[in-house]
């Protein structure tokens, strides 16, 4: 009598198949036992989701497509993050992606774990034409105020790459650059670009937050990133601002005009 294959073995053929056609799997759905049905359910669902992420990945690459077809080859994607923070810069990225990019899970950024997003922000670094890098601290935020200063943060960021776009992709901006361009609302959830670049510019973020947590500690910026929670707002009760606060931000503002009454 033919030996069974344990539940293990059974789960390792599962993860070589990525066809529902494949003969191993018509075999194995002969196996009636418990641990298998479970097993070859586990495939199903595991298949299920490739294939939403398959048609969710095509259905962000729309906005580069036509601009490929139109005979332009590099597409920046442009995204910042930390317009609400009370301290802290904003930072801003661009992305150029290859024509054959295919890492999946991309999304808005605000959508993503911290781990998934360092592991997205690898394999975007990894795989990308260029990547360019734009940042305004709270002195540049405060004099010119926040929506300006992103746009100066985008513009940083093209002009960092490595690459001349020969088109941009930003999330709900227009850019004063001499560079045909698309304003998309919620671009990071729209175009593979624009989420690329709210990952890479979330993580870079995220990182200088935790350096200035160890320069400032008691605000909690290692988890909130600067924004106003219930331990940074005691942080600031307790020790006051900091270089790095927004002073055109309330309750900063306040606090500054407290000070200096």
């Amino acid at each position: 009598m033919e030996k069974k294959q344990t539940i293990k073995e059974i789960k390792t053929i599962l993860a070589s198949i990525t066809d529902a056609n494949d003969p191993r799997l018509i075999e194995l759905k002969n196996d009636e036992r418990k641990g298998t049905i479970n097993a070859i359910k586990s495939w199903e669902k595991a298949q299920n989701k490739l294939v939403a992420l398959e048609v969710k990945h095509q259905e962000m690459l729309a906005y580069e497509l036509a601009v490929w077809q139109d005979g332009r080859n590099y597409i920046a994607g442009i995204d910042e993050v930390g317009r609400g923070p009370l301290a802290g810069p904003v930072v801003a990225a661009a992305v150029i992606l290859p024509h054959d990019f295919h890492v999946l899970e991309i999304n808005d950024s605000k959508q993503l774990s911290e781990s998934k997003r360092d592991e997205l922000f690898d394999k975007i670094k990894d795989s990308a034409l260029a990547i360019g890098i734009g940042i305004k601290d709270e002195g540049i935020i405060d004099q010119v105020n926040i929506y300006e200063a992103t746009k100066l943060a985008m513009i940083e960021a093209v002009e960092n790459l490595t690459i001349d776009p020969e088109h941009l992709l930003i999330d709900a901006m227009a850019l004063d650059l001499p560079i045909p361009q698309s304003k998309i609302i919620k671009g990071d959830t729209k175009s593979l670009s624009i989420a690329a670049a709210s990952i890479i510019a979330k993580v870079t973020r995220d990182r200088m937050m935790k350096e200035y947590a160890k320069m400032y500690p008691g605000y909690g910026f290692e988890k909130n990133a600067g924004y106003g929670t219930k331990v940074h707002l005691a942080g600031l009760d307790a020790q006051g601002i900091t270089p790095i606060h927004r002073k055109s931000f309330s309750p900063v503002k306040e606090l500054v005009l407290e000070t200096t009454e």
